[in-house]
């Protein structure tokens, strides 16, 4: 039986605290729904009723353009080993970018990643659990973007990051600003 609440229990901080991959989803009014896999140590609780996460830079930005038109966001969490379980996390967010105010403080909560671009701050209004056990159940072989994508933007410098964004960030799918420039 699923559970519906209006915050984070102690024993729902803890499973999303070991889950080591969750998923966003965001939807402007008009256009395509986005749903992306986050990982690393990008995620902080920073209270029963508030979640921030960092996004490093990637090949698109559909989360901060959603956001800029819609503020709702679905986080979602899976247990791929050990008893099964979904918990989503719903309310409503904002992005923080480095030029922000608030940036350096949320910021000081994460490693120092190469290519950290926004920090999304989720007030929680909904906690929802479901079974998840048509979710299979698997084991992690490594962490590809301590591996691979964390190294590249640490290669790239920050300036050229700054002119991936510009190439790869400045639109949503649905040529929607992301606002990643904008001050």
């Amino acid at each position: 039986m699923g559970i519906k609440t209006n915050k984070l229990t102690k024993a729902f901080r803890r499973f999303i605290e070991e889950q080591i991959v969750f998923f966003v989803a965001t939807a402007a009014p008009e256009g395509r729904v986005n749903v992306s896999p986050k990982g690393l140590d990008s995620l902080r609780i920073i209270s029963d009723e508030k979640i921030v996460w960092l996004s490093l830079t990637g090949s698109g930005n559909e989360t901060a353009a959603h956001l800029l038109q819609n503020p709702r966001m679905t986080l979602m969490f899976c247990a791929f080993t050990g008893d099964h379980l979904i918990l989503r996390t719903y309310g409503d967010a904002k992005v923080i970018h480095p030029r922000d105010p608030e940036w350096d403080d949320l910021y000081a909560l994460f490693p120092d990643f190469a290519g950290a671009r926004n920090i999304f701050v989720l007030d929680i209004d909904l906690v929802t659990t479901s079974c998840g056990s048509g979710v299979p159940e698997m084991s992690v072989v490594r962490s590809r973007g301590e591996a691979d994508l964390e190294p590249w933007y640490a290669e790239m410098g920050p300036e050229k990051v700054k002119e991936f964004w510009k190439k790869k960030n400045l639109t949503s799918l649905d040529n929607q600003p992301t606002g990643i420039f904008e001050t």
